[in-house]
């Protein structure tokens, strides 16, 4: 197993049909195609109401990590439950299409224009306007929110900081 980052690029829209498949964009699709054969996890988002699709690859490091909880400690096996919640494991099919389980459709409110998003290492599907809401930042000042996360980081790596 490699531990090298794939970093994912862009946002794309697409539409949704009838059963819940979403035609993946070919440029997502050409970024994710070293994890096309191994599958990807399809999850509910922790802080959203989208979903998360890990490649294989990225998922199996998250399970590292969540491996070393000690889960007789109540609240890390609370979480790992709430985490794991309606996860599936998916697969693109030969169309370059994506089944999105019902579940997963009724939890993210998708229902006819979607957002594929992505956020480093995984790709957050979203449901358009709700993806809309999320990023116009009706609830939150994007700036004093990027002073506040970034704001300490400095690597001295490219003169960003």
């Amino acid at each position: 197993m490699s531990f090298f980052l794939n970093t994912i690029v862009g946002t794309y829209e697409c539409k949704v049909d009838a059963k819940g498949r979403l035609m993946m964009p070919a440029p997502l699709k050409k970024q994710l195609a070293s994890s096309l054969q191994n599958g990807f996890v399809l999850k509910r988002s922790v802080f959203q109401p989208c979903l998360e699709l890990y490649p294989m690859e990225e998922w199996d490091l998250m399970m590292q990590k969540i491996n070393k909880l000690n889960r007789f400690v109540k609240k890390n096996n609370d979480f790992i439950r709430r985490f794991t919640a309606g996860v599936k494991v998916v697969e693109i099919d030969a169309l370059g299409r994506l089944l999105v389980p019902k579940d997963l459709v009724a939890f993210s409110g998708i229902s006819k224009d979607v957002v594929f998003s992505s956020a480093v290492n995984i790709v957050e599907i979203w449901d358009k306007d709700l993806y809309e809401k999320s990023i116009s930042g009706e609830d939150m000042d994007f700036a004093d929110l990027a002073e506040e996360v970034m704001g300490n980081i400095n690597d001295d790596d490219n003169g960003i900081s």
